[in-house]
């Protein structure tokens, strides 16, 4: 496994970061995520790969995916800087006004539950979850600031936003000399480029790491050519949101040629493409099986050629920005 730098951070992460969503509570998010008996044997294979960073939020599973990743990851480390944990804040977790966003409120209080279901004193990177328009941007920064201040984070990072509003997320940190996000966990993969436009220069130009979700489009990309249907694709409603735009069916199919050509799962080849797109650190792939996990650790040995990565892009249309 290769170790990078997040961004222009000294912390060193994992090439691939495993997505706890898949892991919790089937009850209480979804019924194709896994409990912690059958998410163990997918936790312990990627963790004796060498991936050790590893993305949850408190929202999954209503926090139970917090503490099952809690659990696994103190039983498979020896040491709690052994690995890289990252959460995430924003989304409601009760039906109190003052139970999601981004205010100070919440996020001083979010972050105390994330540590208390996580079984830790801090998290590595503590992320927002989504953009808040209901708080001004000087509180939740000064917020996490003091998050970082108060030892129970160690950088901070964002998810899906526009471009203008990390900007402006970044600016205000720096001009009150407060902690600025080392992170950008984007939408990013072979369905959907939007990102390629404005939010990755930038990234790449203030030197902040990208870890893409979705990396394989809820699957779309790893089941390119075979057809084959899964619980999530038929309860996820998401996917038609996303997905299904002019162009999908002409990238599916070359993912699907390119994948033959090489003799490997379609999801080895989805994953190098976006590996071996400029600034991106590590994706974050979401695993319900041991092949998944398998696929992923494949994919960072896979080299493409560059007339086999413009050809998988090449039939990519443009559509509206999802967040």
């Amino acid at each position: 496994m290769e170790y990078v730098r997040l961004g222009s951070t000294g912390l060193k992460v994992s090439r691939v970061c495993l997505g706890m969503m898949s892991f919790g509570d089937p009850a209480r998010w979804q019924d194709w995520v896994l409990d912690e008996d059958a998410a163990e044997p997918l936790v312990r294979k990627a963790a004796e790969a060498g991936v050790t960073f590893f993305d949850t939020a408190d929202v999954y599973s209503q926090g139970t995916s917090e503490e099952v990743t809690g659990r696994l990851l103190r039983r498979l480390f020896p040491r709690r800087d052994d690995y890289v944990l990252a959460t995430k804040v924003y989304f409601p977790m009760g039906e109190g006004a003052n139970d999601g966003g981004l205010s100070r409120k919440h996020i001083h209080a979010a972050i105390d539950d994330s540590l208390s279901r996580l079984g830790t004193d801090h998290v590595d990177l503590y992320q927002i979850h989504r953009w808040d328009d209901q708080t001004p941007i000087e509180e939740t920064m000064e917020a996490l600031h003091d998050v970082v201040r108060a030892g129970k984070a160690r950088y901070i990072g964002a998810s899906s936003m526009y471009a203008w509003q990390f900007a402006k997320a970044q600016h205000v940190a720096e001009t009150h000399g407060w902690t600025k996000f080392a992170s950008m966990q984007n939408h990013h993969n072979l369905l959907y480029r939007e990102e390629e436009r404005e939010m990755i220069p930038l990234c790449r130009d203030q030197g902040v790491g990208l870890i893409p979700w979705s990396p394989l489009a809820r699957g779309l990309l790893a089941r390119a050519g075979s057809g084959a249907a899964t619980t999530r694709a038929g309860t996820d409603a998401r996917i038609e949101q996303l997905y299904g735009g002019p162009g999908d069916a002409d990238v599916l199919a070359r993912v699907a040629e390119t994948a033959a050509a090489r003799e490997v799962p379609a999801a080895q080849v989805a994953l190098a493409w976006l590996l071996a797109q400029p600034g991106v650190t590590a994706p974050i792939v979401g695993a319900t099986k041991e092949s998944h996990v398998d696929d992923a650790i494949a994919a960072t040995t896979l080299t493409l050629t560059d007339k086999e990565l413009a050809y998988l892009a090449e039939p990519y249309q443009a559509r509206p920005v999802q967040h």
